[in-house]
């Protein structure tokens, strides 16, 4: 069963969230409050089986700024999309896809964005396979201007 993620029953998808970002633990409560607080910008997504096990999630979000590739504002974008290793290919990420779709139109958004890192080549597939279209290949590049004094 796909279901709006709340602050009464988010345990389960803090797990996933840690497994597709490890090192995000320490993220989680800064991150849940932001999201739990405006519905109308973040929509988390689950995916729990009959026992009530958390399988799946996506996390996405209202992004008004530009958006590689897309042509309109604002943009629903896909953050992120995880399913357990045990609950994949059972169509737990189209049905996820499916629920941040329907909540994109309902904000107004006539598009649905996401990326993926250069050698991800699983997630390409993925998105491919959910009706996603690759549109450009982006390289970031940083040049510290200063040295922080602690």
């Amino acid at each position: 069963m796909i279901k709006r993620c709340t602050w009464l029953d988010h345990a389960g998808w803090l797990p996933l969230r840690e497994a597709l970002w490890p090192g995000s633990a320490a993220d989680n409560e800064r991150d849940t409050l932001s999201m739990f607080n405006a519905p109308h910008r973040y929509l988390v997504l689950t995916c729990v089986d009959a026992n009530g096990q958390t399988q799946g999630f996506a996390e996405a979000s209202i992004r008004e700024d530009y958006v590689n590739g897309t042509s309109t504002s604002p943009v629903a974008f896909l953050e992120g999309l995880f399913v357990a290793p045990g609950s994949r290919n059972q169509g737990i990420a189209r049905q996820l896809v499916a629920g941040v779709e329907q909540w994109a139109r309902d904000m107004s958004c006539a598009e649905l964005a996401s990326d993926a890192l250069l050698d991800n080549h699983a997630s390409h597939a993925m998105h491919e396979a959910l009706g996603f279209a690759e549109t450009e290949r982006v390289v970031y590049f940083l040049k510290p201007l200063a040295t922080l004094k602690h």
